[in-house]
């Protein structure tokens, strides 16, 4: 049986036979057990090649800069800096492949569902490991470095609203039926910070709380999602997963995967998952025609 991972050769006109380019890979984590079997396993796959191994989130921010690795496989819980730090940390020299391996599912959860980057949850076995290579690997030559960099920007936004109190946001009750608002309050102690729901982004949920994402600021607010859902109703907003609600407006790209899920790019360079039962309601919502 062909080896799925392998990408088909393309024979030259001068008859030699084309191999895929090699992936090199940088395995990140404070757990030398980890390593050596994210590294192991790794050996199953002869197109990618493991160029080095950090043993925290410092010094993986130094290997990353210097070997300039084009798949990261990266631990989220670490003592001096976790897994997302180390992105915020490089910038623009986050690889384009990004693979989270943790034993803390809310954390993976969060960054799959919300930042369109697989995650491995430990404890693994290889046919699990063995679909992430796969997914990371097919992934490499179309996720947009530039999302990715924007997500991240983002991502930090989420941390600096996570510092402040969450907001106090009115809401429809159930049975009532108003049509969307045109604008939110969102009450801080004694001010309200008005906002346009046409200039809404996205929003994510966030526990108890919901985080609702304008350009470059994100409102924590004490909502749930599907308060919020039921106040959008009517509106350009649809729900793509049972933690993201996204403005349509905002939707630049379709990403569709061979297993039925998928991402969006928002027009800000925002990625976003799309749950694989969310896609046909989208595309209506969108009322788009393929051509």
């Amino acid at each position: 049986m062909a080896d799925p991972l392998r990408e088909p050769s393309i024979a030259p006109e001068d008859g030699r036979t084309s191999e895929p380019a090699r992936v090199r890979a940088l395995v990140v984590d404070d757990e030398p057990a980890a390593r050596d079997a994210v590294i192991t396993m790794l050996a199953d796959h002869p197109r990618v090649e493991v160029v080095g191994e950090a043993t925290n989130g410092d010094e993986a921010v130094a290997m990353i800069r210097r070997l300039r690795p084009d798949l990261l496989f990266l631990d989220i819980q670490m003592p001096d800096r976790d897994g997302f730090g180390v992105l915020e940390a490089l910038g623009d020299d986050v690889p384009p492949g990004i693979v989270f391996v943790t034993a803390h599912d809310e954390h993976a959860l969060r960054a799959f569902d919300v930042h369109a980057l697989d995650y491995v949850l430990k404890p693994f076995g290889r046919p699990r490991f063995r679909a992430a290579v796969t997914r990371a690997l097919t992934r490499l030559s179309a996720l947009d470095a530039l999302s990715l960099r924007d997500t991240l920007a983002s991502m930090a936004g989420d941390r600096r609203a996570d510092a402040a109190p969450a907001g106090e946001l009115t809401v429809h009750k159930a049975g009532e039926r108003q049509s969307p608002p045109r604008r939110l309050g969102v009450r801080i102690g004694s001010h309200i910070v008005v906002v346009d729901i046409d200039t809404i982004d996205w929003v994510e949920s966030y526990g108890d709380y919901a985080r609702v994402h304008v350009g470059r600021q994100t409102h924590v607010v004490a909502q749930r999602m599907h308060a919020l859902e039921r106040m959008f109703d009517g509106s350009e907003f649809v729900r793509i997963h049972r933690s993201l609600i996204v403005n349509l407006q905002r939707v630049r790209e379709l990403h569709r995967e061979p297993d039925g899920g998928g991402a969006i790019v928002l027009s800000n360079g925002v990625r976003l998952r799309v749950a694989r039962g969310r896609w046909e309601a989208l595309q209506v919502a969108l009322g788009m025609h393929e051509v």
